[in-house]
């Protein structure tokens, strides 16, 4: 099949073979060709967007360091000499032009003698169920922070005539209390919650990618993921709220889930905004 610009870079941003076979024992060393097979890519063609998405996350990091509010910001982060900061999530994170590769990037630039690094454990169309199974590995690096951004999958419809979402509103809650619970009890890590944002449910529900996989979202249920991370009382970056009912179109990529770099930029505004006031 001859894929469009778009349809290659929409496999290669939400699919992301690399993460989802990460845990498996040779998943480290899987190499591009065979990544852009699964994707039914060529390797020159995966390698090229990747690159190109890399080279955008560079980019805005470098304008986000422009702006002197926002260097400030990054300066009052409570991070000591060496400190790890583990993000966790879903493809919101894995994306390989995520807010948390830009939070590589600025790390790198604004404070490169502190040796404080960023892991990225994500993995695309994760829940908080999948979230259970998978912390134990992010625990393992005995993070200083770790930064969740998951849930949004839980919201999720599939298949036809769906008639509920993939994880009960209830079940959400529990969940991510249990990675709360054990975040607290197995590291000395401090945590930083970030709410799913909205969804485009015209957008979402007429995209040739998720309808091929049967996938839709409601904003009614998005909002119950985002209630359920408020409720747990912690340090909470609050993207439901930020992109407001009608965010604006060009913070989302077509599908209308998954963010432009545009909105990957704007998660890592909101979050510096948060993070930058805890103490």
């Amino acid at each position: 099949m001859e894929w469009s610009t778009e349809q290659r870079r929409w496999l290669v941003k939400v699919l992301q073979p690399e993460r989802t076979v990460s845990s498996l024992p040779g998943g480290g060393k899987v190499s591009a060709e065979t990544c852009a097979a699964l994707l039914g890519l060529e390797p020159e063609t995966y390698r090229a967007e990747l690159a190109q998405s890399q080279k955008g996350a560079r980019e805005a990091a470098q304008g986000l360091l422009a702006e002197p509010e926002f260097s400030r910001m990054l300066e009052k982060l409570p991070l000591r000499k060496s400190a790890r900061i583990v993000t966790f999530g879903d493809s919101h994170t894995a994306d390989p032009q995520s807010w948390a590769v830009i939070l590589q990037e600025l790390v790198a630039a604004q404070r490169p003698h502190d040796e404080v690094s960023v892991a990225i454990n994500a993995v695309g169309g994760e829940t908080t169920t999948h979230g259970l199974v998978r912390i134990g590995n992010a625990l393992i690096q005995e993070p200083d922070w770790i930064i969740f951004f998951i849930g949004v999958n839980d919201a999720r419809t599939q298949g036809p005539n769906a008639g509920k979402t993939l994880v009960d509103a209830r079940e959400t809650a529990r969940n991510l209390e249990e990675l709360r619970s054990r975040a607290a009890q197995g590291t000395q890590a401090r945590r930083l919650w970030i709410t799913p944002p909205p969804v485009l449910e015209d957008r979402a529900s007429k995209h040739w990618g998720l309808s091929r996989f049967g996938v839709d979202f409601r904003n009614e249920d998005v909002r119950r993921v985002a209630e359920a991370i408020r409720a747990l009382k912690e340090p909470t970056v609050d993207l439901f709220a930020a992109f407001g009912a009608s965010p604006p179109p060009e913070l989302f990529t077509e599908d209308g889930l998954h963010l432009s770099l545009a909105g990957q930029r704007k998660v890592v505004l909101e979050l510096m905004r948060t993070w930058s006031r805890v103490q």
